[in-house]
């Protein structure tokens, strides 16, 4: 890429959990435990990504216990989606169905918990100890709230994202945008920062124009700012869902030109939440013991997914060779679904370009 990534609009201190280090001890048991990652060459991708400091960066707050568990779910949503984003899954909707449901029922409770030894999918396994740890003390509205996210996340990655890519279909930059934040499943991490700062928003909150443009505004400058970092390895992939790359495509731009665009819009987004944020603040008082952090909650998210996308070898466009082979590194057992045979290979990766200078300020 001849291009140069743009600097990032990005008014929030960065910060880090002093937890992080038992974090990353955590996740690497966790992950033996349930049998997410287990291979030699799947673990040594994993290690380098490095959840534990990610982490650490979007909850900077949280006790040790509570950057486990959402160190737990992390790990969790990046595997499952990197069987959907690299691999064969991605375009087989069909195939994911069965273990979609079965995630489905973990969630909604219609199927007794997993038993050891039963032989289902190691997300599934995952998923189940993530649901018992995270939702008994939970307020009914807010478990409602978050398994909807967490099956529309799982809905809209295996059926619209995967679907598109089988029938070669660019959706438009309105209708991407809206499932953007589905797929990246950040309104599943945003509903963690109740449980991380022990809080608990009323639904008359969640439902006022105020915090739902706060909300959404922080979702989309953690979706886009990953679009901006990724859009190298995502064009290697041949990855269509990635908003540089729909901007490129309908406004028939060059690269430099959408990446800044897409750069442009993030700095509006920024300021769209710090206006809403102000008027949250002025409008409700008395709210200000949960107001306060679950606002930090989404600043956190910001500039933590900046400063992280910056360091972590996955978006690095000296090392895009690594998806050449996706088999190295995607578990079978994970979802528990063998590759198809009459699947195309992938087409071999092109060299990369030499890295360029990129900052956030």
């Amino acid at each position: 890429m001849d291009s140069e990534l743009p600097d990032i609009y990005c008014p929030f201190p960065q910060r880090t959990n002093p937890h992080v280090g038992h974090a990353r001890a955590h996740i690497d048991a966790w992950t033996r435990q349930t049998g997410l990652v287990h291979r030699e060459s799947a673990r040594n991708r994993f290690e380098q990504a490095d959840f534990g400091a990610f982490v650490g960066m979007v909850y900077p707050t949280a006790d040790r216990e509570h950057l486990d568990l959402v160190a737990d779910w992390f790990v969790w949503l990046f595997l499952v989606d990197d069987q959907l984003d690299d691999g064969h899954l991605g375009r087989s909707p069909e195939r994911v169905r069965d273990v979609v449901d079965r995630m489905r029922a973990v969630i909604d409770g219609s199927a007794p918990a997993p038993l050891p030894g039963e032989g289902l999918p190691a997300a599934v396994i995952a998923l189940a100890d993530l649901w018992e740890r995270t939702t008994p003390n939970a307020a009914p509205h807010w478990r409602t709230r978050f398994a909807w996210h967490l099956i529309t996340y799982l809905t809209t990655a295996t059926t619209w994202e995967a679907g598109n890519r089988a029938d070669g279909v660019v959706p438009s930059e309105e209708t991407y945008i809206a499932k953007r934040r589905h797929t990246g499943a950040i309104h599943v991490c945003m509903d963690l920062i109740e449980i991380v700062a022990g809080i608990e928003a009323p639904e008359s909150l969640h439902n006022d124009p105020r915090f739902i443009t706060a909300l959404e505004a922080s979702c989309n400058v953690v979706c886009w700012a990953n679009d901006v970092y990724s859009f190298e390895k995502e064009q290697v992939l041949g990855e269509i869902h990635n908003l540089v790359h729909l901007v490129r495509h309908h406004r028939g731009l060059g690269e430099q030109q959408a990446l800044d665009h897409v750069a442009e819009r993030l700095a509006a987004e920024t300021e769209r939440f710090l206006t809403a944020e102000d008027e949250l603040l002025e409008m409700y008082p008395q709210l200000a013991g949960l107001l306060v952090p679950y606002l930090d909650g989404m600043r956190s998210w910001m500039r933590g997914n900046l400063d992280w996308s910056r360091r972590t070898p996955r978006y690095n466009p000296a090392d895009v060779a690594q998806y050449e082979e996706p088999k190295k590194y995607l578990e079978e057992t994970v979802l528990g679904i063998a590759p198809d045979p009459s699947e195309p290979a992938r087409p071999p990766v092109p060299a990369p370009a030499p890295p360029q200078a990129h900052h956030c300020r």
